[in-house]
């Protein structure tokens, strides 16, 4: 039977009812069904091509991302479109790498006393003070004091801003991390990628716009580090795996023809337009089906950006990727794959050196028993690399958009560890840098005491920190917020001062 017979009266048990106030009941030919759900479908992409584009604001009715507020627009001219955030898991020692103290080697051996604090370490048993085992040397026309373990970096150090007073709310791994990576030291809140990607939206379709490689395993507090909390979980880190397949099941199985896929996806995306018309501003359920797109998206964008053999051999060894040591290549090889990323689009790359933190710091920068075996694994993996992106990236252009910061939880004691050779946990005062999109290199912001332990001068919060950083990406951190749970919520919090020494 010819389908346009259900038109003319054959057999109509099966057929659909059309809407219509005119009083006379309609039906549908399933010719005109298809052509319905066609349209429809047609729709919703289009719909969702011009929300991408500007066209359609995402608060529209039309929008399939109607559940999403509206982006933020700039408060501001940027001087930063994409953040690379190099994140050395469980904490550098300040007074072994850029935060100089040559007072200490007068006290080296001495006891402690009393100063405040001091009883508060994580261990609690403060040994006495010691100086630091590494050479340090002025780097560059600045004459930055630059310790021996970081060589390369120390060569580019004119394009950084020290930040030597950075003071953490925790000195416990997990909700230390938390407070660097979204402003609060529980977990459940947005990180900095998320909220970054709130405010800029995507500059791609064809990647996610927060991407976060590892090396060494998962960070204290593994996930919740990238989460998007209460914001659009789309937004949230896409983690690529450090070895094999950059993303698991990337590639369909074998034998799975490319007809079968697109017929999946077919009518995967009808079922998905059917529930999301049944569910109207449900949040979740559209970002899921966003997820579900660029998954398909990716099966055929990711795998030539983590193709580095596109990459000349001269430029793969200048990042290491040569070096023979495993852990050393897997970190260099993220760098690249970072600068391979937001060359493409990608807003936030979140890059970890160092995983969990195991008693025995042997896969991170816990050095709590013997500070020099620790620093020095650590510092081979992680200075070649950094080195060869901050000079690869200018010599690109594209340092003058990006801003890169070298973060952790927090820093380290003066002092041993009890009898230890190694240092404990601080987060009275430790450093970060930053450099690239509006930073001003060859600068320095805030100190310690004379011997590293705590800050003195301009002591500067993790909320200061985000507050320059969402400066520069130009946004006011008053201003970029989000209404949940009877408020509107900030990266900041209530707190919050741009660092305007380190701005260029």
């Amino acid at each position: 039977m010819h389908t346009d017979d259900f038109a003319q009266g054959a057999d109509r048990t099966n057929r659909l009812p059309r809407g219509g106030c005119t009083g006379t009941r309609r039906f549908w030919s399933r010719r005109d069904f298809l052509w319905q759900l066609g349209g429809g479908l047609g729709g919703i992409a289009l719909a969702d091509l011009l929300e991408a584009d500007g066209t359609l604001q995402a608060d529209s009715p039309q929008s399939p991302r109607a559940a999403t507020p509206p982006r933020a627009a700039t408060h501001h001219a940027p001087r930063a479109r994409r953040v690379i955030q190099l994140f050395m898991s469980c904490g550098v020692s300040q007074v072994d790498s850029f935060d100089y103290k040559p007072d200490l080697d007068k006290v080296d051996g001495q006891d402690v006393g009393k100063i405040a604090g001091v009883e508060n370490l994580f261990f609690g048993k403060p040994g006495r003070w010691m100086k630091s085992p590494f050479q340090f040397s002025r780097r560059g026309e600045s004459g930055k004091w630059v310790s021996d373990l970081f060589p390369h970096i120390g060569r580019e150090v004119d394009r950084l801003a020290f930040v030597h007073s950075v003071q953490a709310l925790s000195n416990s791994h997990g909700p230390a991390c938390f407070q660097m990576n979204t402003g609060f030291i529980r977990p459940g809140f947005p990180s900095v990628g998320a909220w970054t990607v709130y405010g800029l939206g995507r500059a791609t379709d064809e990647l996610p716009a927060h991407v976060v490689l590892i090396d060494r395993g998962l960070p204290p507090g593994h996930h919740a580090n990238w989460g998007a909390g209460f914001l659009p979980s789309e937004h949230q880190g896409v983690m690529l795996q450090p070895t094999g397949d950059p993303i698991l099941d990337l590639n369909p199985p074998p034998g799975y023809s490319p007809d079968a896929q697109r017929a999946s996806f077919e009518f995967l995306a009808k079922l998905n337009a059917e529930h999301l018309a049944k569910n109207p501003g449900d949040g979740d359920l559209a970002a899921r089906i966003a997820a579900y797109e660029m998954a398909a998206k990716m099966q055929l964008s990711a795998p030539e950006v983590t193709d580095l053999s596109r990459e000349t051999t001269a430029i793969k060894n200048f990042y290491g990727l040569d070096r023979p040591d495993a852990e050393q290549a897997t970190f260099a090889r993220n760098l690249l794959l970072a600068r391979r990323l937001i060359e493409r689009g990608v807003r936030y790359v979140s890059v970890y050196c160092g995983g969990p933190n195991m008693p025995t710091g042997k896969y991170n920068w816990d050095g709590h028993d013997d500070i020099v075996e620790n620093h020095r694994r650590n510092a081979a993996i992680a200075d070649r690399p950094i080195g060869a992106l901050l000079a690869d990236l200018a010599q690109r252009g594209l340092l003058d958009d990006t801003l890169v910061v070298w973060t952790m939880e927090f820093g380290r004691t003066p002092m041993r560890q009890g009898e230890s050779k190694g240092r404990d946990h601080n987060p009275l005062g430790f450093t970060v840098w930053l450099a690239g999109g509006g930073i001003r290199g060859g600068t320095r912001h805030g100190a310690t005491d004379e011997f590293g332990y705590a800050a003195v001068e301009d002591p500067t919060t993790i909320y200061d920190l985000h507050a320059t950083m969402l400066h520069l990406l130009g946004f006011d951190h008053l201003r970029l917020t989000y209404y949940h749970n009877g408020r509107q919520q900030r990266l900041t919090d209530v707190h919050g001062e741009v660092i305007r020494r380190v701005l260029a």
